[in-house]
C-alpha cells in the first residue's frame, strides 16, 4: 500500500456531518468537471441518517457548498433481496433519511434501486444491477470496471462493508461488478453487493463509523496486521489515501492510528 487512509474523528455527530458535507460536495464539484456528473454508491445502516444530516441544511450559497441533486446518479453498494418497502431495505432508508426529504419541486437526483422482480433469483438481481452499471458507465465506451466518483460505506462490527464478510468466497470475485449472496451471516441471508475490484477503484472511498460500540473493530481494522484481511481493512489497503474515515470520538477509543486534523 503506498500512503495510508485518512482518519478523522469528531467530538460529535453534528461536526462529522458539517465535515462530510464539505468532503461530499468536493467529491460531487471534482465529478461535475470531470463528466458533468455525481456517480456515488452508498450503503446502509446508520450511514444515511448521518448523509441527510449532512446534505439537506441548506449551505451558505456557494457554489463549493451547494448539492446540485439535479445532476446525481445514486447507486446502491449493496441491497437485500426484500421489497422496496421493506424494514431492510437499503432504498427505504434512503427514501426515508434523505431522498424524501430532498425539497420538492425543486431538482431530484436519479436514483437506481434494485429490480424487485427478481427477489427470488438472487443472482439474476445481480446481474440485472449489473446492466443497470453497464448501461451508466460503459454506455460510450468499452470499460474493465465501473469508477465511482464517491462509495459513502459502513462497518460492520466483523469488519464486513457493503455485503462483503470476512472469510467470504465473495472477497475473491475478481470478475463481476456486482455479486449474488445467498449465505450471509447478517440477515437476511439473500443480498446483492458491489465486488471487491468495484469499491477500491472508486476515485475517492469514505467509511462512516460511529459508537463506542465500533472501537473495537476499528482498532483491529487500522491497528493490526489482522485487520488488514477483513473486508473494511481490504479496502484501505486497495484505496489507500483515496479512503478517508469518519468517526466520532467515541469510536476510536484506544485506537492508535494518526488522525487527521482536518479535510
Amino acid at each position: 500500500m503506498g500512503k495510508p487512509p485518512n482518519l478523522y474523528a469528531f467530538g460529535e455527530i453534528d461536526a462529522l456531518a458539517s465535515s462530510l458535507r464539505t468532503y461530499v460536495l468536493q467529491c460531487q464539484n471534482a465529478g461535475f468537471e470531470r463528466h458533468g456528473v455525481f456517480k456515488v454508491a452508498v450503503s446502509g445502516g446508520s450511514l444515511p441518517q448521518i448523509l441527510g444530516k449532512a446534505l439537506l441544511h441548506p449551505g451558505n450559497g456557494t457554489i463549493e457548498d451547494t448539492v446540485d441533486f439535479q445532476k446525481w446518479e445514486i447507486f446502491f453498494a449493496d441491497e437485500r433481496a426484500v421489497p422496496l418497502d421493506h424494514g431492510d431495505s437499503n432504498y427505504k432508508l434512503l427514501k426515508e433519511e434523505l431522498l424524501d426529504k430532498i425539497p420538492k419541486g425543486g431538482p431530484q437526483p436519479t436514483v437506481h434501486p434494485v429490480d424487485v422482480k427478481w427477489l427470488d433469483n438472487v443472482q439474476e438481481m445481480a446481474d440485472q444491477y449489473q446492466e443497470v452499471l453497464m448501461r451508466s458507465f460503459a454506455a460510450k465506451d468499452s470499460v474493465k470496471i465501473p469508477i465511482f466518483d464517491l462509495l459513502l460505506l459502513g462497518c460492520g462490527p466483523d469488519g464486513h462493508t457493503c455485503s462483503l464478510f470476512p472469510n467470504h468466497e465473495l472477497l475473491r470475485e475478481a470478475n463481476a461488478w456486482v455479486a449474488a449472496i445467498e449465505d450471509s451471516p447478517k440477515p437476511p441471508p439473500k443480498r446483492i453487493t458491489l465486488s471487491l475490484p468495484v469499491v477500491t477503484h472508486g476515485i475517492k472511498i469514505a467509511f462512516v463509523a460511529t459508537g463506542e460500540g465500533k472501537k473495537n473493530i476499528l482498532k483491529e481494522i487500522l491497528d493490526t496486521d489482522e485487520g488488514r484481511s477483513l473486508p473494511c481493512g481490504l479496502v484501505n489497503e486497495g484505496g489507500g489515501e483515496r479512503v478517508s474515515w469518519f468517526t466520532d470520538s467515541q469510536a476510536v477509543i484506544g485506537v492508535g492510528f494518526p488522525r487527521r486534523g482536518s479535510l
